[in-house]
């Protein structure tokens, strides 16, 4: 009886491999004849519509495929990739539709398909897979809706591991080709050679080996299991260290403040990949929630579990301060979705770590309902509900129609090529606009903007920058002189120059001082964002204000430093050491600063 078994379940093991395998060759062959229709220009490659749609869910949908069989009965397969299907193709249909004048238009792929792919829909497409193929299969495993835990997270953990071994497998066959093809190539035989720069050949192999290692790790899972123990005890002793830090940052803030976080200009992105780091040490400490863990261990999740709510709490502050001066950006909307998701962990989280309990059991419920927002929030960025590009055109049109930001330092290109298709339907309905404040200005720079090709300038921006609105002057009783005010800016050949005098919308902190000792005042402006090195401006005799050096790079991150500045706080010397004159140029030596250096301007005196 035991053979019978034995043999029926090698029966159903070959059966499943020929298919996966068959997959394989199926989707090599599918995304090779997508490769040469885009290379040759046959259809669908003209017709992004159809092609797009068909790339993503011939790169996607047979992994999943392959990972279905064997598990779930046919009949739940094919009505979750019919599922899986339709909302693939409705992300890719989105994702052509929003480009539509903005670099995929209709029937015109100038790059193909391949080049031209929107990049962050096809990678967040294979999360949002990921997610709910893991929540589909173990629902089928368990015969119900939702799963226990132990169900997601074996077959979480085991699709990551296989994924994983599945690139490597896939990394080092095609390295044995690449050795092959060497050897060969040494006794003058070079088809390996040839081949291997075949897509026909290339394509096919790739697919083939993926679902060979797909099926391979697959029925080893006490293979998977033991790699998983591994990887995850290890990343559970860098959670005490982790834990220690962030509680030392947070200690640290109400001495240092927060103004020196905003200056960083990234605090949102640096506080959400803190919340990352935490969320997956904790989960690789709990595992299951039936792992042994030394009491450390178990210690530093529970407090790393209370950390999250203060950093997602300082991230929102941060990012509420930067829409409020500056309106929504693709990249805030981004940032405002992952901290909808940072948010349920923190509160669910600080929730497990107040309960009385051994281990922290209820986290299991709060990745559970973490990934149906995830899923939720995913679906609802890269679709109609809440594209990030609208969401930050409505904001920014809105603001500039409001007089909540001027014409002039409007940023019209961010519409042109950031926005999409709605900014493009911005800017032709600000090309015609006939009323409200600046309507000439608005209409001037928006047909500009319509017809700009270029995505990066290298030159200045044609927009007009208010050098007076742009430029705040140390001490405030001061005033710019009235011909760097006038003078219109332009980088100049080998000269760094502060963007604020180029750029509309950036922003410059301007210090007045009598550098050479001629009786007339010097401007040493810096950029706010701190990029690049504070640069010095001396007027000629016929008026012109040019650049005359450059502070230390390595002083201007110091923002003591930088404050002592701006409040007067420093005096002119002679530098403690000579300079070098060769063929009448005077070459001036760089005193060394470092970060260390900076931090003894807070030393008591």
């Amino acid at each position: 009886m035991e053979q019978d078994e034995t043999t029926l379940e090698a029966e159903v093991s070959r059966r499943v491999m020929a298919l996966r395998l068959a997959a394989g060759l199926v989707q090599g062959a599918l995304l090779y004849w997508l490769y040469q229709a885009d290379r040759g220009g046959w259809w669908p490659s003209g017709t992004p519509y159809v092609m797009i749609p068909l790339l993503m869910a011939c790169a996607l949908l047979p992994a999943m495929l392959i990972s279905a069989m064997g598990h779930m009965a046919p009949k739940k397969v094919a009505q979750w990739m019919a599922v899986a299907a339709g909302v693939v193709l409705i992300m890719a249909l989105h994702a052509v539709n929003r480009g539509t004048g903005a670099g995929l238009a209709a029937g015109a792929l100038s790059k193909g398909a391949f080049a031209s792919m929107p990049g962050p829909v096809m990678v967040f497409c294979a999360v949002f897979m990921y997610i709910a193929h893991v929540l589909v299969m173990a629902g089928a495993a368990d015969k119900r809706r939702i799963a226990s835990y132990d169900t997601y997270f074996e077959l979480a953990w085991k699709l990551t591991v296989q994924l994983m071994f599945s690139v490597f497998f896939v990394g080092a066959l095609w390295l044995v080709l690449l050795m092959g093809s060497g050897l060969f190539s040494m006794v003058k035989l070079n088809f390996l050679k040839h081949m291997m720069e075949q897509s026909w050949f290339v394509v096919p192999v790739v697919c083939f080996a993926w679902s060979c290692a797909m099926h391979v790790t697959d029925v080893r899972p006490a293979i998977v299991r033991g790699i998983r123990s591994l990887l995850l005890v290890l990343l559970s002793w860098i959670l005490p260290v982790a834990a220690v830090l962030v509680s030392g940052f947070l200690c640290a803030l109400p001495f240092t403040g927060l103004d020196v976080l905003w200056a960083t200009r990234h605090a949102t992105s640096l506080l959400l990949a803190a919340d990352a780091v935490l969320i997956v040490l904790i989960n690789a400490a709990f595992q299951n929630g039936h792992a042994k863990a030394a009491l450390v261990v178990r210690v530093s999740a529970r407090v790393a579990a209370l950390l999250i709510l203060p950093l997602t709490a300082i991230a929102i502050y941060a990012l509420g301060l930067r829409v409020y001066d500056y309106g929504w950006t693709v990249d805030r909307v981004t940032a405002a979705a992952c901290l909808v998701l940072a948010g349920c962990y923190a509160l669910g989280y600080a929730w497990a770590a107040h309960r009385y309990e051994t281990w922290l059991s209820s986290i299991a419920h709060v990745n559970v309902a973490a990934a149906f927002v995830l899923l939720a929030v995913l679906l609802a960025l890269f679709t109609p509900i809440a594209d990030p590009a609208r969401l930050s055109v409505n904001n920014q049109v809105a603001r500039l129609e409001r007089g909540r930001t001027q014409a002039a330092k409007f940023d019209f290109h961010y519409l042109r090529f950031e926005g999409q298709r709605y900014g493009q339907v911005a800017l032709a309905r600000l090309s015609q606009q006939a009323s409200g404040p600046d309507a000439a200005l608005i209409r001037e720079l928006a047909a500009k903007a319509l017809k700009d090709t270029a995505r990066w300038h290298d030159g200045p921006r044609t927009v007009p920058v208010s050098v007076a609105d742009s430029v705040k002057v140390w001490p405030a009783t001061a005033k710019l002189p009235a011909s760097f005010v006038a003078q219109k800016w332009s980088p100049e050949a080998g000269r760094a120059i502060p963007s604020c005098l180029t750029s509309p919308g950036s922003e410059c902190d301007a210090i007045l001082m009598d550098i050479d000792g001629d009786g007339g005042q010097e401007v040493l402006l810096f950029n706010v964002d701190s990029y690049s090195a504070p640069v010095l401006f001396k007027e000629r005799a016929d008026g012109k204000w040019v650049v005359a050096g450059h502070l230390d790079t390595s002083a201007s991150g110091c923002t003591l430093l930088i404050e002592k500045l701006k409040a007067g706080d420093y005096a002119l010397v002679t530098p403690r050491m000579k300079a070098l004159q060769v063929d009448g140029q005077i070459l001036q030596f760089q005193s060394e600063f470092n970060s260390d250096d900076c931090k003894l301007f807070n030393a008591p005196r």
